[in-house]
Order: structure tokens, then C-alpha cells, then sequence
């Protein structure tokens, strides 16, 4: 998609009057009255939704550039594809020096996205996505401290403080704080405490955000047995990721470490059978293949989230797959289209809200033209 230039000037008075939050959601509230989407949970309502990736975090972007990727023009596309919410991703480096001072022009940011998802009568999860002491990939020789530093911990607690201060003036049945992105602690206690910690400071101010999180490593369905969830809080929701199978949702892709098998893969059924392809490989990586790779189905998809799906029904509280997707530039569309048909098909059969993963970028919802592509009718139910 072009990028969309604007003058200096005029995004200077655009970040100006995103300073002013409040009066921006007045006016909002004045021009656009949105129908109440109940659900017979305590929190938010969330049911189809999509990420908004690699802008806020994940992007070394700034200035025009940063603010001309996305715009208001794409939240009001991502309405009318019929989405009821979008996950915007946040990280630390970007919105705060080492030293915890805010970084204005990001926070001006925030704010629009959010103003501009709620103008479109969409839902917001704040979702923080990365911090300087925690990275879910351990990238760039990241350190991952915060889990041995009780500092670092304190920092994180903080960071929500001092979010609150701009976040808490939405309502609460319109946006919901999801506390650090696929936590990769040494022990799940290790992450049960500090989700006490995030969450009683929180509560200290707000009785009844919703606040979201997941299980240790990664946020995989299969640790959620290991995770504590704080009692009486009916303003909590529970959130899984689902990337299975991945030697089809992430075939090929460059960041993986199997990334070196190009052959064909199969959904459903075994993932790999190509043994033309397999006799290419060294004997390590076919070991590698061979301990990915397995039969898959809807099914046994629903069997691998199914901890998930019980330990939210047995505490009452909403379950939320907070990120899903296929990589799609190497597999078989049909094959990758199959997938995705099971994988919603298994949100609707089980109220699950979901948000895809993502809008532009590596996995996206949308041609190069920015027109929707086949997955948003998947996901919504269109089809």
C-alpha cells in the first residue's frame, strides 16, 4: 500500500490535539453512539477481532513514517470488514526513555488508535507487548532479566501505573488492559506471581477493567493447568495463542528454525509426507522435522486448546484467543484456507473470542491494495 505524506505541520496538530484525549472522546461520544454488545460475562465484549502490529512495538519507525502506517483510514476499514475490536500492541522502548520518561508523539498515538477504533464502535485491548527486560523470542541477544530482578518486576508494575493515568478515562465495557504479551518465565509460578503483583495494582484504582492474560510460555493452552487466577474477579479474561500446526502455519517462514523445509505440507492429515523434499535434508534437520511433525485435524486442534477452554468454563470467566494466523506466502491457499475454516469454526462452536494476527505485515488480513483479502469472511462467519 502507498504511503499516505502528510505535511509536518499538519501532524503537528494532529499529536497537538491527541494531547487532549478527554475532549476527543467527547466529541466522539457526541458524534457517534454505539449499540451496547452484551455478553453473559462481567468483562468487555470481544468476539472477532484483529491485531495492530509492528507500529506501536516491534517497528524501529518514527516520526512520519511511524505515523503515516497507519491511520484512521485503516480502522475504518477494519470496521467495515466487521470486526468488533483490534488488539493494539504497545512496547516500552516506545513508549518511554530508559529512564521512564514518556515518550509524547507515541502516547499521542495511542490515543488516536484508540479513539479511532471506538469512533468505529470497536473495542480496544491494550495489550503491552514487549518490555526492555522481556522479549518472547529472546531477539537481539535480549537479556530477559525480568523474572530474576525484582526491579525490573517493580518496572512493569509501574509502567501500568503510569498507563492508567491516560487509559483509565475509557469505559470499562469499552477497553481492557492486557497486561505483557507471551510471558517466557524459568517456572509458571514464576509468572503466576507476578500477575498478582501487575493485577493488585491495578485494582488499587480500578475495581472493574477487565484484565487479561495468559499462561506461562508463550501463552500455549497446554500450561494453563499451571496457571493461578485471582479469585472473586469477574473482570478478568483468559487469553491462549494458537499456532498449531506450525509446520503449516509457519512454513517457511524466515524467523523459524525450520525454515530450511520447502517442501509440500498437508492440513489435514500427517504435515509432511513429501520424502523427495525430506531426502534433501541433512540428517539433523530431518530430526528436526520429524519431531514437529504429526497428524492434525480440527479435532485434535480443539484437543490441544482444550485446558484452555476448561479451566475458563470452570471459573466463569470469558476465554480469548489472542493471536491465530498462517503464514501464507509458501503453503498450498486451499491447504491454508482448510486450517483457518477448522480453527474458527472451533471459536464459534465455543464462544471464544479471537484476534488475528494481524492487520498488515506478515500475516494479513488485507491485499497489497489494502482491500480485504479471503480471511476476513473466515473469521467473521461471512463466508
Amino acid at each position: 500500500m502507498k504511503t499516505r505524506i502528510i505535511s509536518i505541520a499538519a501532524l503537528a496538530l494532529a499529536l497537538l490535539s491527541c494531547n487532549k484525549p478527554a475532549e476527543q472522546k467527547q466529541n466522539l461520544n457526541e458524534e457517534k453512539i454505539c449499540e451496547a454488545k452484551k455478553s453473559s460475562y462481567a468483562t468487555l465484549y470481544l468476539k472477532n477481532g484483529v491485531n495492530i502490529s509492528h507500529w506501536l512495538s516491534q517497528s524501529g519507525d518514527r516520526g512520519e513514517t511511524r505515523a503515516n502506517k497507519i491511520t484512521k483510514a485503516d480502522f475504518d476499514s477494519i470496521a467495515a470488514m466487521g470486526f468488533d475490536f483490534v488488539r493494539l500492541a504497545v512496547d516500552e522502548e516506545q513508549l518511554y526513555d530508559e529512564a521512564m520518561n514518556r515518550d509524547s508523539s507515541t502516547f499521542a498515538l495511542m490515543h488516536n488508535a484508540i479513539n479511532w477504533a471506538l469512533g468505529n464502535c470497536m473495542n480496544v485491548v491494550v495489550d503491552l507487548h514487549i518490555v526492555r527486560s522481556h522479549h518472547f523470542n529472546n531477539e537481539n541477544g535480549h537479556p530477559n532479566t525480568l523474572f530474576q530482578d525484582p526491579k525490573e518486576q517493580e518496572k512493569i508494575v509501574n509502567i501500568w501505573k503510569d498507563l492508567q493515568k491516560d487509559l483509565n478515562q475509557y469505559p470499562n465495557d469499552r477497553l481492557a488492559y492486557e497486561l505483557m504479551n507471551e510471558p517466557v518465565a524459568p517456572t509458571c509460578e514464576d509468572w503466576n506471581l507476578l500477575v498478582e503483583k501487575m493485577v493488585n495494582a491495578i485494582r488499587e484504582t480500578e475495581k472493574e477493567r477487565t484484565i487479561i492474560f495468559g499462561s506461562n510460555r508463550w501463552q500455549i493452552p497446554q500450561t494453563f493447568d499451571s496457571l493461578r487466577v485471582p479469585e472473586n474477579d469477574k473482570y478478568i479474561m483468559l487469553s491462549y495463542h494458537f499456532y498449531e500446526p506450525s509446520l503449516v502455519t509457519h512454513h517457511q517462514a524466515p524467523w523459524t528454525d525450520y525454515s530450511f523445509y520447502a517442501g509440500k505440507v498437508n492440513y489435514p492429515g500427517i504435515q509432511v509426507t513429501d520424502s523427495l523434499a525430506l531426502d534433501s535434508l541433512t540428517q539433523e534437520q530431518k530430526d528436526k522435522i520429524a519431531s514437529m511433525n504429526g497428524e492434525y485435524n480440527k479435532d485434535i486442534m480443539y484437543e490441544h486448546m482444550k485446558l484452555a477452554i476448561d479451566k475458563a468454563d470452570s471459573l466463569g470467566l470469558q476465554l480469548y484467543c489472542g493471536e491465530f494466523g498462517a503464514y501464507p506466502f509458501f503453503v498450498d491457499k486451499e491447504i491454508r484456507l482448510r486450517w483457518y475454516r477448522d480453527i474458527c469454526s472451533i471459536f464459534k462452536e465455543h464462544n471464544i473470542a479471537n484476534c488475528h494476527w494481524c492487520y498488515k505485515g506478515d500475516f494479513p488480513i488485507v491485499n497489497k491494495d489494502g482491500s480485504a483479502n479471503e480471511l476476513p469472511a473466515i473469521i467473521i462467519g461471512k463466508e
